[in-house]
């Protein structure tokens, strides 16, 4: 019986402590989103600081239209996924317009790995969502 009340007891502290783990995490702010993106395109693409400062003003104003798309559109999921797509698709043509042609190789080659890796976490909408292909056919 006392074993019993010792598992009990390590095993409810185990789930406390492991639901305090997660519980402070915050959305990062645009502008950090912006900072972080920017970050990973310098690495990735060598940009100059030109191009640098103005891809982070165009990942800043996109990470705000963004913000205010999720507010706007809280009922209307389509929609909302539509306007983003839209503002995503913009963003990339403005920086692939600061890009030299080395570099315009190299973000396609960047935007086809992220949406390799979206496809393997499970893409839009978690797993099983729209970014995920249906499960194959049973054989018969």
């Amino acid at each position: 019986m006392k074993r019993l009340f010792m598992i009990c007891g390590l095993l409810f502290s185990v789930i406390t402590f492991a639901q305090a783990q997660g519980g402070d995490r915050k959305m990062p702010t645009p502008e950090e989103r912006a900072q972080r993106n920017t970050e990973q395109l310098t690495k990735k693409l060598a940009l100059t600081e030109d191009q640098k400062t103005k891809v982070l003003a165009i990942y800043t104003d996109q990470n705000a239209k963004m913000v205010k798309l999720r507010e706007d559109n809280k009922d209307n999921r389509e929609a909302m996924r539509e306007s983003m797509m839209k503002l995503s698709a913009d963003s990339d043509s403005k920086i692939e317009a600061l890009l030299t042609d080395t570099q315009k190789k190299d973000y396609i080659a960047f935007k086809e790995e992220r949406k390799a890796n979206m496809g393997r976490r499970g893409g839009p909408g978690g797993p099983g969502g729209q970014g995920t292909p249906p499960p194959p056919a049973p054989a018969n």
